[in-house]
């Protein structure tokens, strides 16, 4: 009888041995030998000219990398990098960001060795995924240590009436070393609101020994010429070694009396939120009453008392006026044109889904909204219509039921109202998201019926926001109805400098980018009545002192490293196959099953 010898089973053990390696597939990675030139990724940011910057030595050691100085071979190419990739140039930088994800994905992509050349000062490290962060070699050329006092952000309204005062509220802070650059630094400062040639308002503060602190800066608007004006906020600090970032500014406009007026009685989240979204997609001055107690005004700014007779004349002199509370406290004021009554006293409490507008006036700006997917009014009132009203939006209880109307609109030979009876619409504005854009979609579209002169939704464009800092795009904004397309802006600089034609190429999602050197400008489309103030300030988050969050290294040589599997070895299949066949071969000889 035959017998199994040693042999056949190390045959065997080979033949299973190469297939468990094959399917667990171990893998290694091994350099990838190239020969393509170098690609040197340049940080064009503003730090790079900032205090203390290393442009020079960076542009000195670039050239020297591409051209084969360094004993590198052939010579490479330079890509500068901040906020895009851009071919290389002598010219200063002018980004006014330093992301660096997008330059390395796109030189991994194209092969061959890759060195970085930074102060690093990178702003998306974090993002970096593991693999491309060790690819490239980095050489870092940290900027100088410097004491550096700024003003880092100013918020204030940005539309305001005659009678109002202007509150801004301003971040201060330092950075770096006290003393560092051989002057001793202040401990003390001095916030200074100027505009206009001239000093508004002043304010001396303490400086902190580093990060930031904020303080109000208070001035009537009536200093202020009437239209739009750029207000610069600087701070003055003896031994701040970088001017650069020492001011903000804000775009304001004054118009002689608020055109919209909010009056609530009593206060509450629907009116809060009201108030804050009719001044944001309004283009128009807004100013909220409050009524505290019967009888009781105050501003629903800065809560200070108010006049009821002051709060009768406001808003008798406004285009629009929202009354939103109980409608016998807010009776008096009632008025028979442009006017929004939102009574919160008698509703009906429950979940009351809103359904899909019907035909109305306004059906088309609100088109594209998700109604499935906003939260349900927490009551609903009875609103009665004639024929004269056009039921603007339905609600159905639990989503059952008939539909009953939620909000109408009024025209009488031409004197416009608008009624809305339910309660909670503010939680579309509190959850965010596409919520939150449905009720700005409907509060602006209501403003413009009732101004009835294209203030809000029938613009075409608008600046997303009145001031860009140094480096970034302003963005603005397509509000039509129609698909986006390319417009024409004239840019009217400040103190005469001449006017400008630009282009805006707006995309799917309706947003257009320019890129300007810093100054105020005046804006307008030749063939539209949209204008306004845009401001590029010298500010940039670039001129101050930042801790490098890259440090130097070798990187990976070559083109990197490939990653190798077992599976990618044909030798193994061949290992595999050989012992299975010899094995079979030899128990065949043997007369083995």
């Amino acid at each position: 009888m035959r017998r199994l010898t040693l042999g056949l089973a190390v045959l065997r053990a080979v033949g299973l041995g190469a297939l468990l390696v094959l399917f667990l597939n171990p893998t290694r990675s091994k350099p990838v030998p190239t020969t393509a030139p170098p690609l040197v990724l340049l940080d064009a940011s503003l730090s790079m000219t900032g205090a203390n910057g290393p442009w020079r030595a960076a542009l000195d050691s670039a050239r020297r990398l591409v051209t084969g100085d360094t004993g590198g071979g052939a010579a490479g190419t330079i890509w500068r990098f901040g906020d895009a990739v851009t071919a290389f140039d002598t010219s200063p930088p002018r980004a006014g960001a330093s992301r660096l994800a997008p330059a390395l994905a796109a030189a991994a992509a194209r092969g061959g060795p890759i060195v970085v050349i930074t102060d690093g000062a990178i702003g998306d490290t974090a993002d970096l995924p593991p693999d491309l962060r060790r690819r490239p070699r980095i050489i870092v050329l940290p900027r100088a240590p410097f004491f550096d006092a700024f003003v880092a952000a100013v918020d204030g309204p940005h539309r305001v009436s005659a009678t109002d005062s202007i509150r801004l509220r301003v971040s201060y802070g330092t950075a770096g070393l006290r003393g560092a650059a051989g002057t001793p630094a202040a401990r003390t400062g001095t916030l200074a609101v100027s505009g206009g040639g001239r000093r508004l308002a002043s304010r001396v503060v303490t400086l902190p020994d580093s990060g930031a602190l904020s303080a109000e800066l208070v001035l009537p608007a009536a200093r202020l010429p009437a239209g739009w004006s750029a207000l610069e906020v600087s701070l003055e600090a003896s031994g701040d070694v970088e001017p650069r970032d020492d001011a903000r500014r804000i775009a304001v406009e004054v118009s002689p009396q608020p055109t919209a007026v909010v009056l609530a009685s009593p206060p509450d989240w629907e009116s809060r939120f009201f108030a804050k979204t009719l001044a944001d997609v309004a283009r128009v001055p807004v100013q909220l009453f409050v009524e505290t107690e019967p009888g009781r005004w105050r501003d629903g700014t800065t809560l200070a008392p108010v006049a009821g007779d002051q709060v009768a004349r406001v808003a008798t002199g406004a285009r629009l006026l929202a009354l939103i509370g109980d409608p016998n406290r807010l009776a008096a004021y009632r008025r028979r044109a442009g006017v929004i009554a939102w009574p919160l006293t008698t509703a009906r409490s429950g979940d009351w889904y809103v359904d899909l507008p019907p035909a109305s006036p306004l059906a088309g700006a609100l088109a594209g909204i998700a109604w499935d997917s906003l939260p349900p009014a927490a009551a609903l009132g009875d609103l009665s219509t004639d024929s004269s009203s056009v039921v603007l939006l339905t609600a159905r209880l639990a989503r059952r039921g008939s539909a009953r109307p939620l909000a109408a609109l009024r025209d009488s030979a031409g004197a416009r109202s608008v009624t809305l009876v339910g309660t909670g619409l503010w939680r579309w504005g509190f959850r965010g998201g596409a919520p939150a854009e449905a009720y700005r979609s409907l509060v602006a579209a209501v403003t413009d019926w009732l101004l009835g002169t294209g203030a809000t939704g029938a613009a075409r464009i608008e600046p997303v926001a009145t001031e860009a800092a140094n480096g970034i795009p302003l963005v603005w904004r397509w509000t039509d109805s129609g698909a986006p397309r390319q417009l024409a802006i004239v840019l009217e600089a400040e103190q005469g400098r001449g006017e400008r034609t630009r282009a805006l190429r707006f995309d799917a999602l309706g947003r257009a980018e320019l890129v300007l050197p810093p100054g105020a400008y005046r804006w307008r489309l030749p063939d539209g009545p949209e204008s306004g103030l845009v401001v590029v300030e010298q500010y940039s988050d670039e001129w101050r002192p930042a801790t490098p969050t890259v440090a130097d290294q070798a990187g990976e040589p070559g083109g990197g490293r490939l990653e190798i599997g077992a599976r990618d070895q044909w030798w193994l299949f061949v290992l595999a196959i050989a012992a299975f066949a010899t094995e079979w071969a030899w128990r065949r000889r043997q007369g083995l099953p």
